[in-house]
């Protein structure tokens, strides 16, 4: 199997959270888009890291690199249209993103269509200040009694730092 093939089929839903989360951040002026380049910025090292510990050599991992970076901008724009769109559209970003083309069940489609739309209700809702400072965000499950609901908020708790 290809480090492409391998990192898509096992990324999906973080890679889907992170977008959620870079689009949230991205409402935080200057600071916020500061955040999301050094998150994406973390996100291409690690990769890399990881591509060395699987003793993927320079050439491959040059052109497995450069194959997910035309991937990863390709479906942050398509997750960016539908987030800010209808369903519809976000449907068809997941379907070729996330499923890579192949849901056969439109029911998988559509709850993963309802969980981002949570995952956004959800942060909108965050403290960008807090966001920022603490980096965390506690999904709510895919599955819920009330999927309708915005849960309660947590206070984040800081150290004598501020941090």
């Amino acid at each position: 199997m290809s480090f492409m093939r391998y990192a898509l089929r096992h990324v999906a839903v973080p890679f889907c959270e992170l977008v959620i989360c870079l689009v949230r951040i991205r409402q935080e002026g200057r600071e916020g888009k500061y955040m999301c380049r050094y998150i994406v910025h973390s996100m291409w090292e690690d990769v890399e890291q990881r591509s060395k510990i699987m003793g993927i050599d320079a050439i491959h991992r040059k052109e497995s690199m450069r194959a997910m970076t035309e991937t990863f901008y390709a479906a942050i724009f398509g997750y960016d249209e539908g987030i800010l769109s209808d369903d519809g559209v976000l449907a068809a970003a997941l379907w070729r993103n996330m499923f890579n083309r192949q849901c056969e069940d439109p029911r998988q489609l559509e709850l993963m269509v309802e969980y981002v739309r949570k995952q956004m209700q959800f942060i909108d809702a965050l403290d960008g200040e807090d966001l920022l400072l603490t980096g965390e965000v506690n999904w709510r499950p895919l599955l819920e009694d009330n999927a309708q609901s915005i849960l309660k908020v947590p206070t984040p708790t800081y150290n004598d730092a501020g941090l």
